[in-house]
């Protein structure tokens, strides 16, 4: 049975693991919304099942529908694939689902952070956003895990943590004024303080150039083990994505870790810049309560956007000629675990990818 926790994770000594740490599943949402969407959202609908599918050889997957897609997903995801019905406005169950939070008795509770769809009224990506308001109060129901009511409007791909007290995000997304307005800068360190239970907030100035989501850490940067960090970039120095990056490579070499240590950077070089076509763009139906997605738009693509599995990373590929060597690359990072590419321009233009459309649940064990 779920309840609401009155107190916060931090006094009850609950923290947010890394995501490598061993987990009991993965969550995502079905896409169908067709301002989001091109052709009614059955290319994303293709997509979301190959990585529903992929992380399924290595961890039990729920996908959330709406009532009128119950059958269609159901028809296109294997059989090892929990569905169920799970309304909501669109399928971003990284921003609008619930994060996890984990003891050392291997007790898991949940956050339900406050959500604005990226902007609320005056620049949010679509309106209204009250059914992805409450995905992540479902999901802790469904999984019978208690509940925190965090008051802070936030993302879970605004977020990356180490899991031993280091969190990574950046100012361009989080102290940026359609969030939270009336916090500061120390209000909000303090509540992530609190229902993280992190001492210590690397905050890197801007996210990947173009990103809709105000520049997520997650499309960015991440961490891949404590102290080692991949990072997004581009040999491009005409590219704007180049200055974003370097400034971010910099001040990570100069900062350390919630246990003081030193950061080891990884350079992924981004795949060449991406732009919507006008055959993509004609896909996508234009109304007044959505971010307009014409043609010529910069796709933010990056290869951070991965998830990583209990056994496996599953990786952002574009058919672009760096993709081999950002495979390799993870390969490297993460020898224990298999490393397995999905096609995934028809997530990209939706706005984000495939860490964007996952969500982890921690088993509540330490051990990755």
């Amino acid at each position: 049975m779920s309840q609401t926790v009155r107190s916060t994770p931090r006094a009850d000594d609950y923290r947010m693991p890394a995501e490598w740490e061993r987990h009991s599943g993965c969550w995502m949402l079905w896409p169908q919304r067709p301002d989001t969407w091109r052709n009614g959202g059955k290319p994303a609908q293709a997509a979301y099942a190959r990585v529903a599918s992929a992380i399924s050889r290595f961890e039990m997957v729920t996908v959330g529908v709406n009532t009128d897609q119950y059958l269609n997903a159901r028809a296109m995801l294997p059989s090892r694939v929990r569905v169920i019905e799970l309304s909501s406005n669109d399928a971003w169950i990284r921003d609008c689902g619930a994060t996890f939070v984990v003891d050392d008795h291997g007790h898991v509770r949940g956050i339900d952070w406050e959500f604005n769809a990226w902007g609320g009224l005056e620049k949010g990506v679509y309106f209204p956003w009250d059914q992805d308001e409450l995905v992540a109060q479902k999901m802790l129901e469904i999984e019978g895990l208690d509940r925190y009511q965090a008051p802070l409007i936030m993302e879970g791909g605004s977020i990356h943590v180490d899991g031993e007290g280091t969190l990574l995000t950046t100012e361009q997304c989080l102290l940026h004024p359609n969030r939270n307005p009336k916090l500061s800068r120390s209000q909000i360190e303090s509540c992530l303080q609190e229902y993280l239970n992190i001492s210590k907030i690397i905050w890197l100035p801007h996210g990947v150039y173009k990103d809709e989501t105000d520049g997520h850490i997650d499309n960015l940067c991440c961490f891949v083990r404590p102290g080692v960090i991949a990072l997004t970039w581009t040999d491009d120095q005409s590219d704007p994505q180049y200055d974003i990056s370097a400034e971010a490579y910099d001040l990570l070499q100069s900062e350390t870790d919630a246990l003081g240590r030193p950061l080891e950077i990884h350079k992924i070089h981004q795949p060449q810049p991406m732009f919507m076509t006008e055959d993509e763009a004609n896909g996508i139906d234009v109304v007044d309560t959505a971010v307009p997605r014409p043609a010529g738009k910069r796709l933010a693509g990056s290869y951070i956007n991965f998830y990583i599995a209990n056994g496996a990373v599953i990786l952002p590929e574009f058919n672009d000629t760096h993709d081999t060597a950002a495979k390799r690359k993870l390969a490297e990072l993460f020898p224990d675990r298999d490393v397995i590419g999905i096609y995934a321009r028809e997530i990209l233009l939706g706005g984000g990818n495939i860490h964007c459309i996952t969500q982890q649940q921690p088993s509540g064990q330490r051990h990755s």
